[in-house]
């Protein structure tokens, strides 16, 4: 089954969506974003970013963005993707369950003043959710990024970035654009201060 759908088509709607997600207020959101990274990762203290499917291969692609590189040579930052352990995945998924799969991965590496960065299209998952719960708990503030509204995850979150719509690729792309933009100003900023 086809859409119908053509290549210029599907360019128009994304570039719809993003122009909209400028207008939806996202660049203050994304900015507060910014400062809350660059405050944890300046002392020193932990970020640590989850999602599921799409979104847990986004926690990785900004991990790997961080304490790699982006676009400047600089010292590793303490970014951690919650989804590339699989050993700590299968074992407390299996044993335990995976609603606290990544809650248990805050208890033991989130720190007060460090961040917990959580990425669900519907802002309804579980498991980020939990993940949210623990770090209010050791004092860390929570950055959400989700589809129109925020979900279940909108309550939790310090820093809400909604994108306005409800069809996930669509969120998707732009969750890119946005986190690369985190990641750029964030590390411009971490790199001026050593």
């Amino acid at each position: 089954m086809t859409t119908g759908l053509t290549i210029q088509q599907h360019l128009k709607n994304a570039s719809e969506l993003a122009a909209a997600m400028a207008a939806h207020g996202a660049a203050a959101r994304a900015d507060d974003a910014v400062e809350a990274i660059v405050a944890a990762l300046a002392a020193s203290k932990p970020v640590l970013v989850c999602g599921n499917g799409g979104s847990a291969a986004d926690a990785m692609h900004i991990a790997g963005e961080m304490v790699g590189r982006f676009l400047v040579n600089r010292k590793a930052y303490n970014v951690i993707a919650l989804t590339a352990d699989n050993a700590t995945l299968t074992a407390w998924s299996n044993d335990v369950g995976y609603d606290t799969v990544f809650s248990r991965q805050v208890e033991a590496y989130g720190a007060p003043g460090g961040v917990v960065w959580g990425i669900s299209t519907s802002g309804n998952s579980p498991n980020v959710i939990k993940a949210f719960e623990q770090a209010k708990k050791q004092g860390m503030v929570t950055l959400a990024l989700t589809g129109a509204g925020g979900g279940k995850m909108a309550p939790l979150a310090d820093i809400l970035i909604d994108v306005p719509s409800k069809r996930t690729p669509d969120i998707q792309q732009v969750h890119m654009c946005i986190y690369h933009y985190i990641c750029e100003v964030a590390e411009a900023r971490l790199a001026e201060k050593t």
